[in-house]
C-alpha cells in the first residue's frame, strides 16, 4: 500500500476514465474509483485496468461518493487522500506538480483562480459564473480562498478525521465549499494553494456552470 490514495467518482465516464488511469500508473499512488452504476460500462473499464472500483446502485451524488472514498481511505490507513475528477478536467501532470507540495499543509487545492492558474475552452459567461460563485461563497463564509469549488485536492487523513466528513450532507460544488469551510475551521496548519491549468476540452462537468 502506498501513502496516497486517489479517489475518483464516476458516472458514465467510459470515454475518459481509461486515459486518466493510464496516466496515474506513473505516479506513486493507489487509486479507488466510486462508480454510481454507470450504464456505459465505466466500471468494467476500470476493472480492465486492474484498479479497484466500488460500484453503487444508482446515482447517489458527488459528495456521497467522496464520503465513501474518504471513509475507505481512512480505514485502510492512507496518509493522504486525493480528490480527482474522471472527466478529463483534472490533468495527471498537474497532480504530479501538486504532489511535490505533499507534507507542507493539511490541504492542497488545485486552483484555477490564482497566479499561473486558468482554464481553457470555457465561455466568458461560464468563467464569470464560476468566479462569481467563489466570490459569493467567500463573502458569505469569510473563507479567503480563491477557488472554493475546486474538486482537485489533496487532504491529509488526519485533517479529514477532524473534519468529521460523514456529517457533511452537501452535494455537488456545495460539498466542496462546505469541505473548504470545515477544513479552515479544523485545520492546524495553513492551507496551501497550488495553481493549475484546468483543461475543459474533454470535460462534461457535473455542474456545468461552476
Amino acid at each position: 500500500m502506498r501513502a496516497s490514495l486517489v479517489v475518483i467518482p464516476t458516472y458514465n465516464e467510459a470515454e475518459s476514465i481509461g486515459i486518466i488511469l493510464d496516466g496515474l500508473k506513473n505516479l506513486d499512488v493507489d487509486v479507488l474509483v466510486i462508480d454510481d452504476g454507470s450504464p456505459d460500462g465505466t466500471a468494467d473499464i476500470v476493472r480492465m485496468h486492474n484498479v479497484e472500483v466500488i460500484k453503487r446502485e444508482g446515482k447517489q451524488g458527488l459528495g456521497s461518493a467522496y464520503r465513501t472514498g474518504f471513509s475507505i481511505g481512512i480505514q485502510r490507513g492512507y496518509t493522504y487522500i486525493i480528490e480527482m475528477d474522471a472527466d478529463g478536467s483534472h490533468r495527471v501532470q498537474d497532480l504530479e506538480k501538486m504532489m511535490e507540495w505533499i507534507g507542507s499543509a493539511d490541504l492542497l487545492i488545485g486552483s484555477r483562480w490564482v497566479a499561473d492558474g486558468g482554464i481553457t475552452n470555457w465561455s466568458k459567461f461560464r468563467e464569470y459564473l464560476s468566479k462569481s460563485a467563489n466570490t459569493y461563497a467567500n463573502l458569505l463564509l469569510s473563507l479567503r480562498v480563491k477557488d472554493t469549488t475546486s474538486g482537485f485536492r489533496i487532504y491529509t487523513t488526519d485533517l479529514l478525521k477532524k473534519m468529521e466528513v460523514s456529517s457533511i450532507r452537501s452535494e455537488g460544488y456545495c460539498f466542496q465549499i462546505e469541505m473548504t469551510r470545515r477544513a479552515i475551521a479544523r485545520g492546524d496548519r495553513s492551507l496551501k494553494f497550488q495553481s493549475l491549468l484546468l483543461k475543459e476540452s474533454m470535460a462534461r462537468a457535473r455542474c456545468p456552470l461552476l
